[in-house]
């Protein structure tokens, strides 16, 4: 059995950053988002996995490498432009050739893994098997209607969902998908979606397994998602200092201090993670948030937000939350007292707040 993640999307919700770094990896807890789906992947004792990749193939390569330090062996697969995910499919048909397969969407979490699912899939061997979630949106996602526990319609984002069972970025496929993918036409967005052809399994009358989870899943593709899947993941951390609090300095919770970071005459309150090499100086690092490695925060406040590596935050007199500020970004203060901010900042920008 081999794994497929999909890693070729642009991440439009998530601009400006996107348009510096690929969304798949964006980190959650210090730990790019895509690691995740090959963590989870190796889990399931899986050691082949493809990863289809787009214009930011350079960037991923550079981060996933060979795919060793998980225990599997990484293979590149062109996509030339994100033309849906049963496009994706196809062009890895050669990769995958007979053998059944996990799909992962690169920038999806599912916290509890998929180890269950997949030992499931082995054991009664559908043709195709599909997660599910009870989901409060469900227009916004792929949805199920089930009938006896049967699949028997999927629509992506419908206006009046017939059920809120969405689908989670995690399929398990045999060959018969390649079948389904050529079957299909595109759809109003241009895309051959991976729904229509699970549509086409279920039409033709192959067998298609549905699970809901029970755990918690994110799609990470909107600011808000992804500092809610931040602030879970932070949640389950084991309290570590590996670098260096000073005695006027006070950590509480679930705090990761890493190696060579300082924290000097600042309070911490967990969960919280301060990344390599960083400084945390006369500053408040709330709850829920991720310090990326080398960043600085010195005379500020900062809670519920992801700070990427190698920025810096310094003399703001309110406090940043809820926000997702890039790598190698300045925010300073200015002349005017600030109050508070919500950010999206993109890479290397430099903001004065006045």
């Amino acid at each position: 059995m081999k794994g497929l993640i999909l890693s070729g999307g642009r991440g439009t919700r998530l601009r400006p950053i996107t348009y510096t770094a690929a969304k798949q990896l964006v980190p959650i807890a210090n730990k790019p988002i895509l690691f995740y789906g090959i963590e989870a992947i190796a889990a399931c004792g899986i050691t082949e996995v493809g990863i289809v990749v787009g214009e930011t193939r350079r960037e991923i390569e550079e981060a996933v490498g060979d795919g060793s330090r998980w225990g599997v062996r990484v293979t590149y697969i062109e996509q030339e432009a994100p033309l849906g995910l049963a496009h994706a499919v196809l062009v890895s048909e050669a990769y995958l050739g007979e053998e059944p397969f996990v799909m992962y969407l690169g920038d999806n979490l599912v916290k509890d893994g998929i180890v269950p699912f997949v030992e499931a899939f082995r054991r009664e061997a559908p043709h195709c098997q599909i997660l599910l979630a009870r989901v409060p949106n469900p227009e916004q996602f792929g949805v199920a209607e089930l009938v006896d526990g049967r699949v028997v319609r999927l629509i992506e984002k419908p206006a009046r969902p017939p059920s809120d069972l969405a689908l989670v970025g995690v399929y398990m496929f045999d060959p018969h998908i390649f079948e389904a993918a050529r079957a299909i036409a595109p759809s109003w967005r241009g895309e051959l979606e991976i729904t229509d052809a699970i549509q086409y399994l279920i039409d033709k009358g192959y067998t298609v397994h549905p699970h809901v989870i029970a755990g918690w899943w994110k799609d990470t593709g909107k600011l808000e998602d992804m500092l809610e899947a931040n602030r879970i993941i932070l949640d389950a951390l084991v309290p570590a200092v590996r670098g260096e609090v000073d005695a006027a300095s006070e950590v509480h919770g679930k705090v990761v201090v890493e190696a060579e970071a300082r924290v000097v005459r600042s309070l911490i309150r967990g969960p919280a993670i301060i990344g390599r090499g960083a400084l945390i100086e006369n500053a408040y690092v709330g709850p829920f948030t991720s310090v990326g490695d080398g960043v600085t925060i010195r005379g500020s406040e900062v809670e519920h937000s992801i700070i990427l590596e190698g920025s810096s935050i310094t003399d703001i007199g309110g406090r940043i939350e809820n926000s997702l500020i890039g790598r190698n970004v300045a925010v300073y203060r200015a002349e005017a007292k600030p109050r508070a901010y919500h950010l999206m900042l993109g890479d290397r920008s430099q903001i004065g707040l006045v």
